[in-house]
């Protein structure tokens, strides 16, 4: 519900690209287009679909199926009772000659229809089985008998080996929840925190919703959920993002962490050739489709969908909406190094370029002396400006630059090489991770290119990080391919004893192409004032991230509590400094993870109140208990990032190498906003934001508080005193805090092979 606060603007006379809207009923034209781009998307992804269409069947089940068929017909048996002579009948006589021709295509005809018809089958079998959610509801580690014959059946009708699209076909469409069911869990989340007036004015507002208006946007919406198949993420993805006007930095994208305690090498060029492979390998693998599908507690599918614009991919500004312009293939990354932009291509004729090589196309832009030209430095800044400004710039610079600004904007991802250290240090642990967290967040303001779908940033001391473009996907796919990046770059390409690249540099390789801008004189105020702004923006978040190492996910386990539900009633508790009881926090985290699961099967609160309160905008109809809805001031947003791909890492015996998360600004002006991470089982990573301009907030109180917080319900949960403090990464005699030269080898053992102290 926090983000949904950009919809509030949102102009109901307006198409899902721009048009003005002459029709009476514009919310059917909205649902109309939103079922059109639905079906665009399946077509558009034809011959996957037809590899995975027939999942859990293959394409060699056709011919076994076929063969079958014409060994019965040579034992002079009919399996098709008849059907096969009648298609004979009905295709062209050819001739005797072919009169065995004949009978073998209609063997063919009759098989290819009785597999269409059982793959048919077992799609809507399995579709009928995943919408099946009882077994959410169930306590964790019981499993009644019901869903242990569900769970049998899905692995069944599931088929081996799944694709990445595998699963699309047969996901159930997205359920409209009971509009009463939806307010009254509303009105049970807020009532803590109104008063009891308050309370009881939007209590009569709700009641006053639910008679006069909420049927008939209800209907539009099960309209919509008929047609498209999903009622309410396109329109999410629109008002939510695309329509918001604000600077993408800070308001919208979020930042990835490297390893926060060691730095696989302190060469910056090679960390960068490894980083740009490892990607570019995933890359190959996304578009095989070699990745596993993500199962939701390891039983059940979860849509794969945002995983297609993950490369190849940049948001671009319009006057009144953004719109998402993804290519099929790109074969070149676009750099940026002190103020000038490079093009780097990543394929040769023999295929993708070794890390050694990439290094040597990164050391080579890094030691050319050239400057920047005149306000070619800033430029970036305008992707950081607000969306309608940097739409009207772009049009002129589009007139002026096209091959240039196409070179970046068809990037297969953005490249930053940064001219200063970032990470952990031993001298101001506590101050450098802060510095890091800020520069991945929004670094100088004119040093990211904000409209890509991301921009991989290498630190001059080798350290890395990801800064997250967010209308195309949320953080758990970028998550995702960021763990592969960091396993495959550090334990499967590593490094050499110096620190480079394993492998032999190309000398043949042309050098990185330098791209000049041809910057029309208009448009120089411009990149002056979005500098400015994007400073004066980056210079008001204020970032804390703090390990908290006294306890992590295995002491939680041993309460028996859900782990996320633990840290979210412990921000509470931290955010409002109330003391509570064993029980009360039992049946805190009991209800949050009844809200979770109810979220997690489609029955959630605020996508249900977003799509209804943009249907009764489409219909100008005016309800204040909406209205109130999403003008509501939502003070802590928070967002666990999964660690999703354990046995990428060996946290046991290494558990320095895995990835610390990342972080997001503030939702509101005056709110918090709280990412948090599991490393391994003893540690929990938490990245917080606020604005310094607000006189109520103040990230590292708040992080204090936090620790204070957790320390205190683990109290709940264990006999003997508080537990004493002992904050890794702040104590001078602990080892485990290095960086700099770091080798790894792949062969025997995946551990590093030699690590530096600080």
């Amino acid at each position: 519900m926090a983000e949904a606060h950009q919809a509030v603007g949102f102009r109901p006379s307006l198409t899902s690209d721009g048009a003005e809207v002459e029709l009476s009923a514009p919310v059917l034209q909205e649902i109309y287009l939103s079922g059109l781009r639905s079906w665009k998307r399946h077509l558009a992804r034809f011959w996957n679909d037809f590899l995975t269409g027939v999942f859990p069947a293959s394409p060699l089940s056709w011919l076994f199926l076929f063969s079958a068929i014409q060994l019965a017909w040579f034992l002079q048996l009919d399996p098709s009772l008849g059907l096969m002579e009648k298609i004979k009948e009905l295709l062209p006589d050819w001739g005797g000659q072919h009169h065995r021709l004949r009978g073998v295509l209609a063997a063919a005809l009759f098989a290819s229809c009785l597999w269409g018809a059982l793959i048919f089958t077992l799609h809507v079998a399995l579709r009928l089985l995943l919408s099946y959610h009882g077994w959410l509801l169930e306590p964790h580690g019981a499993m009644s008998s019901p869903t242990k014959t569900w769970l049998a059946l899905v692995r069944i009708f599931s088929g081996r080996n799944p694709m990445l699209f595998s699963y699309q076909r047969s996901l159930p469409r997205q359920p409209v929840p009971s509009v009463q069911d939806t307010v009254r869990k509303y009105l049970e989340s807020v009532r803590p925190i109104l008063s009891d007036e308050d309370f009881d004015l939007t209590s009569v507002l709700a009641q006053e919703f639910l008679r006069l208006q909420a049927s008939l946007l209800q209907w539009y919406l099960r309209l919509k959920s008929w047609w498209a198949s999903n009622y309410v993420s396109d329109w999410w993805e629109e008002f939510v993002y695309l329509r918001s006007r604000h600077s993408l930095m800070v308001n919208s994208n979020y930042y990835m962490m490297d390893f926060l305690y060691v730095t696989p090498t302190p060469v910056q060029a090679a960390r960068a050739g490894n980083a740009v492979h490892a990607l570019l390998l995933y890359r190959h693998r996304l578009n095989r489709q070699e990745i596993l599908p993500t199962l939701l507690m390891g039983m059940r599918p979860l849509c794969s969908a945002q995983y297609e614009k993950i490369f190849n991919t940049t948001r671009i500004p319009g006057i009144q909406k953004d719109h998402i312009h993804h290519l099929r293939d790109s074969r070149h990354v676009a750099v940026f190094h002190r103020g000038r932009f490079y093009r780097v291509g990543t394929h040769s004729q023999s295929g993708l370029l070794s890390p050694r090589a990439l290094e040597q196309q990164f050391q080579r832009i890094l030691d050319d002396p050239s400057p920047a030209c005149p306000q070619e430095e800033h430029l970036a800044a305008l992707t950081a400006a607000p969306r309608d400004v940097w739409a009207q710039v772009r049009s002129s610079l589009k007139t002026q630059a096209e091959d240039t600004l196409e070179a970046v904007e068809g990037a297969a991802f953005f490249v930053s090489l940064d001219s200063e250290p970032a990470g952990l240090t031993r001298e101001d642990p506590a101050a450098t991770l802060d510095a890091y967290a800020h520069a991945l967040l929004a670094g100088r303001g004119h040093d990211r290119w904000f409209d890509k779908s991301f921009t991989l940033i290498v630190f001059s001391n080798g350290k890395l990080g990801l800064s997250v473009e967010h209308s195309w996907a949320d953080c758990p796919i970028s998550g995702h391919m960021w763990e592969f990046t960091l396993a495959t770059e550090c334990f499967q390409l590593g490094y050499s004893a110096d620190g480079h690249c394993k492998g032999h540099p190309d000398p043949s390789l042309p050098q990185p192409q330098r791209l000049h801008w041809d910057l029309p004189e208009k448009i120089h105020l411009s990149i002056s004032l979005a500098l400015r702004g994007a400073k004066t923006l980056s210079g008001n978040v204020d970032c804390h991230v703090f390990p908290f190492s006294h306890f992590g996910k295995s002491f939680i386990k041993r309460c028996h509590l859900s782990s996320d539900s633990f840290i979210q009633m412990a921000l509470q508790l931290a955010h409002f400094r109330e003391p509570q009881r064993r029980a009360m926090f039992r049946l805190a985290v009991e209800k949050h993870q009844a809200l979770l699961k109810a979220a997690m099967s489609g029955q959630g609160v605020d996508r249900h109140l977003f799509a209804l309160y943009i249907v009764s905008q489409f219909l100008h109809l005016q309800s204040p208990f909406l209205d109130q809805v999403h003008s509501e001031q939502w003070q802590l947003a928070t967002s666990q990032i999964p660690v999703q791909q354990m046995h990428l890492f060996d946290v046991h015996n290494y558990p320095d190498y895995v990835s610390s998360g990342g972080g997001f600004g503030p939702a509101d002006d005056h709110g918090y906003g709280v990412s948090y991470i599991f490393m391994g089982d003893d540690t929990i990573t938490f990245h917080i934001s606020s604005k310094k301009s607000s006189t109520k907030t103040d990230s590292h109180r708040l992080g204090q508080h936090i620790e204070d917080a957790l320390l205190d319900v683990a109290c709940l949960f264990q006999e003997g005193p508080r537990p004493k403090l002992r904050c890794r990464g702040l104590q001078e005699e602990d080892s485990g805090h290095r960086h700099g030269s770091l080798s790894c080898h792949t062969g025997g053992s995946r551990a590093p092979t030699k690590s530096t102290n600080l």
